[in-house]
């Protein structure tokens, strides 16, 4: 079951709709008492029929065997009056997930709960143990690796990412997705927290992701995180475009958002796309030449006729291939990465 208590829905439960959408495991209930007796089907669609439950008590008669927390909040910070819920799912024998900055399985009270009870707390935001820097490493012949890049942070990057992966297997390429943010290494099981790395390290740690998932596969779809122009993420975006050295990246847009997430009502303006695209390209040229080979649009706030009038407009404005992959399907910007990349 999924904690989301008060934010199913919005923008901070990324990692709730994600693990939902993407995730191996069985969900059998989320837990935000201010949507109770809805289901996630009116979200994400008629494939997930899963409950909004008010308590853990209603939720633990569906037989859950772990508890996730499934928001992403700025600062990655426990909200407190979530503490007595995780204690209660311990003590009824639930193993805890977590993808937060604070580790709690360090916190002492959850600690020793989860001693007595016999079930184990996983920090899905541990930064890796190997403090490198990047060491200018070349991609395997015949690798193709592409980063999603974005106009703000929350926007759909890891979406996009899987979404392009899968329909790359699906058309019989093989192909990987490469986690960098803790949902994204909740669902595929391995991968990098990027934001928690020392800044120092994180291109070498992203050098040696990329390196994995050559391991595994000819095309690597590598996660995006931040955006280059937002006042407070722009560092783990720069140091995914060094570290990962793509071919080419799919930038990823949601039309009508004009200010920045968490920043609404400032003096921040997110820029046109093709200031975006060019930005882009500049910058990950100043360590290899890359290129912004197609847009995905994040059309979830407009009706179906809207949204593919958005798509036709982006690709007049910026000359590229334009889609949203979450809602029709990878298979356009997936061609139009082969056209290019070869």
């Amino acid at each position: 079951m999924i904690l989301a208590e008060g934010e199913f829905g919005e923008l901070p439960s990324k990692t709730a709709v994600g693990v939902i959408r993407y995730g191996p495991h069985e969900v059998v209930a989320v837990l935000d008492s201010t949507r109770a007796g809805r289901n996630v089907r009116e979200w994400l669609g008629d494939a997930y029929d899963i409950p909004v439950l008010a308590t853990l008590t209603e939720a633990l008669d569906r037989r859950p065997t772990a508890l996730l927390i499934g928001i992403a909040p700025p600062g990655g910070q426990l909200p407190p009056e979530w503490r007595q819920t995780v204690l209660e799912a311990i003590r009824a024998g639930l193993d805890v997930v977590s993808g937060l900055h604070v580790f709690l399985s360090e916190d002492a009270e959850f600690a020793a709960a989860a001693r007595q009870r016999g079930v184990t707390i996983t920090d899905r935001r541990r930064p890796p143990e190997r403090n490198e820097i990047a060491m200018g490493r070349e991609h395997q012949p015949g690798k193709k690796v592409v980063l999603t890049v974005g106009t703000d942070c929350a926007i759909g990057k890891m979406s996009v990412s899987l979404e392009l992966r899968n329909a790359a297997v699906a058309a019989g390429v093989p192909a990987v997705f490469a986690a960098t943010g803790q949902t994204g290494v909740m669902i595929e099981g391995w991968g990098l927290a990027a934001d928690r790395v020392i800044s120092d390290f994180l291109q070498g740690a992203v050098e040696r992701l990329v390196e994995q998932a050559e391991g595994l596969g000819d095309w690597v779809f590598v996660e995006g995180q931040g955006s280059l122009d937002h006042p407070a993420y722009s560092c783990v975006t720069l140091g995914l475009i060094h570290g990962s050295r793509p071919h080419a990246m799919v930038l990823v847009h949601e039309p009508g958002r004009l200010q920045h997430h968490g920043w609404e009502g400032r003096p921040t303006w997110i820029k046109p796309l093709p200031t975006h695209v060019a930005i882009h390209e500049a910058v990950a040229g100043l360590v290899a030449p890359s290129v912004v080979a197609a847009i995905a649009l994040n059309t979830v706030r407009l009706a179906e006729p809207e949204a593919r009038r958005a798509i036709a407009r982006v690709t007049e404005e910026t000359g590229l291939p334009a889609d949203d992959p979450v809602r029709f399907g990878g298979d356009r910007l997936l061609e139009a990465l082969r056209a290019r990349l070869g």
